[in-house]
């Protein structure tokens, strides 16, 4: 234990900047277009799951592939609209990644969960001295 006493503060010193929630991508200042476009994705989706603190290191692991795959079917969506059509190749890239970020969103769950609020209705009538 560290001079403060603090046990969780002493484990997150040995830890990746990006374990500690500090960093998104190795080597990059997370600046670019691309990386803020990450960081929007995962949010979205990790909201839908009830938060950051609602969702596994796995869900939030799967949240980041996800968001990845979004964001280079974007980029290949503005490559067709761009050129007003699709090449084979490209095409086939699209279908499968799509069907590859299908089974991703799957795996998480597609709906969205609720987020646990606190205090509850109940416990904040009752620390207003009234009964639910």
């Amino acid at each position: 234990m560290g001079p403060t006493g603090d046990i969780e503060a002493e484990k997150r010193k040995g830890r990746s900047r990006l374990s500690n929630g500090f960093g998104r991508l190795p080597d990059s200042d997370g600046r670019s277009m691309w990386a803020r476009r990450l960081r929007d994705v995962m949010a979205l989706h990790l909201s839908d799951l009830g938060g950051a603190d609602n969702a596994s290191e796995a869900e939030k692991s799967i949240i980041r592939r996800i968001a990845t795959i979004t964001i280079e079917m974007e980029r290949l969506e503005a490559k067709f609209a761009k050129a007003g059509r699709a090449s084979k190749a490209d095409l086939d890239l699209y279908q499968r990644t799509a069907g590859n970020l299908r089974r991703l969103i799957e795996t998480v769950g597609i709906k969205r969960r609720a987020r646990e609020i606190v205090p509850t209705i109940e416990g904040y009538l009752s620390s207003k001295g009234r009964a639910a």
